[in-house]
């Protein structure tokens, strides 16, 4: 199948925007949809891409902005909903209704591929909503039976230059002198953005991704706590951890969620009752994930010497315990 237009739904978040510089790359016309253009001011610049203002929530929309479209991605996702059972409605609306609706409009439009972006850890008896939410919207996708042929990919936490998980921390370390910390046993694998993006662009152009679902990471598994540590000692802000149990970690989670923006929620403690952490290889097509302590020192802090110190001191801390 020859690729040369792609409609990418949630195209405007952090990850959208570098598999849209990806695909524009291989000169692929691209299309953005969103509610407000002032949200894709990056995008407009991209040679290739294409902004459109419209609501992908209503069906009859996402099936004219299909018309034509050789492939979608769908890279919604949420952090925070109101709460429900078995997931709150914004986790509802965002995570399995609107999958239901890509589905049902690629197939009325005609379109051939569809690469849905679900999450590590994605479950339907998983501890919190969003990983229960997250497995029903997968569910929708596997109605799809091969009309389209589609991709499941499943991510651990991704970072980056603009990523919303290690530069909160390098926030919090700018203002607060001691950080307590929900889930510091949690483990994670982080994977890079343009690993990511350079997965759902393979899966776009080989047919051995059709029916799959893939778990995506990175090279190395790390306690929340190491993370937090890494990157506040990198910003140049070294701070104490000081690990919450988990009954103070959901106070503290639901004094967090009175905020207009909240960094944290109850559901997102819960979530960290299960390791984010892949199964088998980290990425599929044989690729070698790129390491975050090779990257992260490229924005955050000034010296490339932290990066360097922060293995050698766990190294000795490990040799001083065991």
């Amino acid at each position: 199948m020859k690729l040369e237009r792609v409609v990418l739904v949630g195209g405007t978040g952090f990850v959208g925007r570098v598999v849209a510089n990806r695909l524009s790359r291989e000169g692929i016309t691209v299309l953005v949809p969103t509610r407000r253009s002032i949200h894709a001011g990056e995008l407009l610049v991209i040679p290739t891409v294409d902004v459109i203002e419209a609501d992908v929530h209503d069906p009859a929309t996402l099936e004219r902005l299909f018309a034509g479209a050789d492939a979608v991605v769908n890279l919604v996702g949420i952090l925070h909903s109101r709460t429900g059972r078995p997931y709150g409605p914004d986790f509802a609306r965002a995570h399995v209704e609107l999958p239901r609706k890509i589905v049902a409009a690629c197939r009325a439009a005609g379109v051939p591929r569809l690469v849905h972006i679900s999450a590590l850890g994605a479950a339907a008896d998983g501890p919190s909503e969003y990983q229960r939410s997250k497995a029903a919207g997968e569910e929708a996708i596997h109605s799809a039976d091969s009309a389209p042929a589609w991709t499941i990919l499943r991510p651990s936490v991704i970072f980056g230059r603009e990523d919303n998980f290690l530069n909160m921390f390098v926030r919090l370390a700018q203002r607060l002198p001691v950080l307590p910390l929900a889930g510091a046993r949690a483990r994670f694998q982080p994977v890079h953005v343009e690993d990511v993006a350079e997965v759902v662009w393979r899966c776009l152009t080989e047919a051995s991704a059709r029916g799959q679902t893939w778990e995506v990471a990175g090279p190395k598994v790390y306690t929340l706590r190491e993370l937090v540590e890494y990157v506040s000692e990198l910003s140049g802000r070294p701070r104490p951890v000081v690990p919450l149990p988990e009954g103070l970690a959901l106070l503290q989670a639901r004094l967090m969620e009175l905020a207009p923006q909240p960094l944290m929620s109850r559901d997102n403690v819960r979530s960290m009752r299960v390791d984010n952490v892949a199964t088998g290889a980290p990425l599929p097509f044989g690729m070698t994930p790129a390491g975050l302590e090779a990257l992260a020192p490229t924005w955050i802090g000034d010296s490339h010497l932290r990066a360097r110190y922060y293995p050698m001191r766990s190294r000795a801390r490990r040799a001083r315990h065991g």
